[in-house]
């Protein structure tokens, strides 16, 4: 099989303008992911009745089923949902008005947020309790607390595994292509079909995915050595 080089750098770019899709994909599921992680991990650690169980549950199921399983329930399960409570209600609201690239937001929020409370439950564990009664002899309330002692250093702990968890999402949003979102697995098939130039046109998806890869790791570098410094400096 002989390899056309011109037409991977060609792909490579027709295939550009998806970035901007994945990198909301990724960036919006990271974001929701750790608010929902972040309240899971709480709900866990302090074990607040009802829901520190449900966290459990919650976190047990989506680390133990396929990531493309939730998107699939998702995109089928809550147009059915949505449709009988607006038939109920009548909100006169329709399932069909829901973008695509919604369902793949919701799906994969709901993901990085089992992973990512994981992450955050064990980088806030790994802070000693000992600080926390030491903030609570100077009159310190929880919340303030954990905001201005744990969280800091549980979050430097954690950067790395919060990275990978980024870079997951990033290589996870290549499953969008299932409900119809041009991101850029789906543009690089696209691309792709006009000449089933397959291999060439997915060498050049590679390298794009490479290349964010590269620069996640690159912005985790700055961004742990900033936290380093601030640590030794001391947390104010």
């Amino acid at each position: 099989m002989k390899i056309d080089l011109t037409f991977i750098w060609t792909a490579f770019l027709q295939i550009l303008p998806a970035i901007p899709t994945t990198l909301v994909i990724t960036l919006v599921s990271v974001l929701a992911g750790f608010v929902i992680g972040l309240l899971a991990a709480l709900a866990r650690i302090y074990k607040v009745p009802v829901l520190g169980q449900a966290a459990s549950a919650y976190v047990t199921f989506i680390r133990g089923t396929p990531m493309l399983t939730h998107l699939l329930l998702i995109y089928f399960g809550l147009p059915v949902l949505l449709d009988a409570l607006s038939a109920q209600f009548g909100w006169g609201f329709k399932s069909a008005s829901i973008p695509m690239i919604g369902f793949a937001f919701i799906s994969f929020s709901i993901t990085a947020g089992a992973y990512m409370s994981e992450v955050i439950r064990s980088g806030l564990l790994a802070v000693d309790r000992g600080q926390l009664e030491a903030a609570y002899s100077v009159g310190m309330t929880t919340p303030q607390a954990l905001r201005r002692i744990i969280f800091p250093q549980a979050l430097s702990v954690s950067i790395p595994n919060l990275s990978n968890s980024v870079i997951g999402m990033l290589h996870g949003s290549t499953l969008a292509f299932t409900v119809s979102v041009v991101d850029i697995n789906a543009k690089a098939q696209i691309v792709a079909s006009t000449n089933w130039k397959f291999f060439e046109a997915y060498i050049a998806a590679a390298l794009i995915f490479w290349g964010l890869t590269l620069l996640i790791e690159r912005l985790t570098a700055v961004i742990e050595k900033r936290m380093n410094l601030y640590n030794r400096g001391g947390i104010v």
